[in-house]
């Protein structure tokens, strides 16, 4: 198997190396073109492009596998928690007994936030969304732990993953808190990881909170399938944030302030709120599938489909079936969860759909869940930032230590004016 590929231009071929990875993926390295040639490739969204090299995660979009480490993540959702796969992605491997209660004891103790963040809290209005607060928060945190910023101390740096994992769930929740005018209640050192998570958002001061095993679990499966998805917007965020050595707190504000958009962690507040729009519609669901299929009409259908996953998204048949284990459990009698059913079920039997490959993806079945779980719309984005932490400290870390690690720097091809002479204000022609 050939190497090099060939790129002739102006007469002259050049010689690109042919890179291939662990999973037989094969890449041309064009890190020396614009030394060699003078030009530069053009590649809008990075679609063709890769970034990076990675160990972390592997994702074949045409079979819908997701491996992390190695770890399919049918096993890792079935046999693993949320926080041991933390430790798998930011470490490279799954942690001994030892290692495993170290790690946990240490997140577990650096839940709280400096009560002087409590103050800023107030600053916000009462409507502020959730996902500013926590990128804002979240950037914060560089001012109260300015000893923690050297990004080549490995020391300092397990402190501050620690940190981060522990408090972005205690400050989203103080977010939504502030939302809904209740008083802040303070994690558990008792509880897990999504226990935690579960009690600081609908726990109050004058009685005891009991968290359901089960619905504790089902989060702590919904974490874990967030937790990283190879070279997203929001990740590449992380690096190219981080590259420039900016430490770990505000590259990770940027991703999520990356995350909040709607085409990347608001797809799943985007299902719910098509799901509303066809139940205020009276329409049912029949017509809007209908629409959906119908080329003149502008009706989107969220929830389906994936840019990377050309196959059954391999995250959705996992939580589709905890998603229909809790909503039998709960007994949930909501007209959005039942419209969101008729459509699932349409999706996976109509030819339409199945010949385009149209399946329901995990942002549609995660907003399902979440709303079973009674976790208001505009804390969802908060949550998909809650479960993809790991996956951005991973990638950060990964990039920080690579030998060839350099300041993110895109070129660009420029298709503006040309040189102008410069012309003094008085003798500046009047607008039309």
């Amino acid at each position: 198997m050939a190497n090099t590929a060939q790129l002739s231009i102006d007469g002259t071929t050049y010689e690109l190396p042919v890179i291939e990875g662990t999973e037989g993926e094969r890449a041309i390295d064009i890190r020396k073109l614009r030394a060699e040639t003078g030009l530069v490739t053009i590649d809008s969204g990075y679609g063709n492009t890769g970034s990076c090299e990675s160990a972390i995660t592997f994702l074949n979009g045409e079979k819908g596998i997701l491996h992390h480490r190695g770890y399919a993540i049918e096993d890792l959702t079935s046999h693993s928690t949320f926080l041991e796969v933390a430790y798998l992605l930011i470490y490279g491997d799954l942690p001994d007994e030892e290692q495993s209660n170290a790690f946990i004891d240490d997140v577990t103790r650096h839940t709280l936030i400096h009560e002087n963040l409590r103050q800023v809290f107030l600053g916000f209005p009462l409507n502020a969304h959730p996902m500013a607060i926590l990128s804002s928060m979240v950037c914060s945190l560089s001012a109260f732990y300015q000893d923690q910023g050297n990004a080549t101390d490995s020391a300092e740096m397990d402190i501050t993953i620690r940190r981060l994992l522990a408090k972005i769930p205690t400050i989203a929740a103080f977010a939504y808190k502030k939302s809904i005018g209740q008083p802040f209640v303070y994690p558990d050192n008792s509880l897990s990881y999504s226990a935690n998570v579960l009690n600081t958002l609908f726990g109050v001061p004058c009685e005891q909170y009991e968290v359901d095993p089960e619905l504790a679990l089902a989060l702590d499966q919904l974490l874990i399938l967030h937790a990283d998805h190879e070279q997203n917007c929001s990740t590449s965020t992380v690096r190219l944030v981080g590259s420039s050595r900016a430490n770990l707190f505000a590259a990770v504000s940027a991703a999520i302030a990356a995350l909040w958009g709607p085409l990347h962690g608001g797809a799943n507040q985007a299902v719910l709120e098509m799901l509303n729009e066809i139940h205020e519609s009276g329409g049912g669901a029949e017509k809007y599938i209908r629409m959906a299929k119908d080329k003149s009409s502008s009706f989107r259908l969220m929830g389906f489909g994936h840019r990377v996953y050309k196959n059954f998204d391999p995250r959705a048949k996992i939580i589709k079936k905890t998603c229909d284990r809790v909503l039998e459990k709960l007994g949930v009698d909501d007209p959005l969860l039942e419209i969101a059913r008729k459509l699932e079920e349409t999706a996976l039997h109509d030819d339409y759909f199945v010949e385009r490959k149209l399946y329901p993806n995990v942002d549609f079945y995660s907003g399902i869940l979440y709303r079973a779980l009674g976790i208001p719309t505009e804390m969802f984005t908060v949550m998909f930032a809650i479960g993809r932490l790991p996956g951005w400290i991973a990638q950060w870390r990964e990039m920080i230590n690579a030998p060839d690690a350099r300041i993110g720097r895109p070129r660009q091809i420029y298709t503006g004016e040309t040189a102008r002479p410069f012309v003094p204000l008085h003798h500046r022609p009047k607008s039309q």
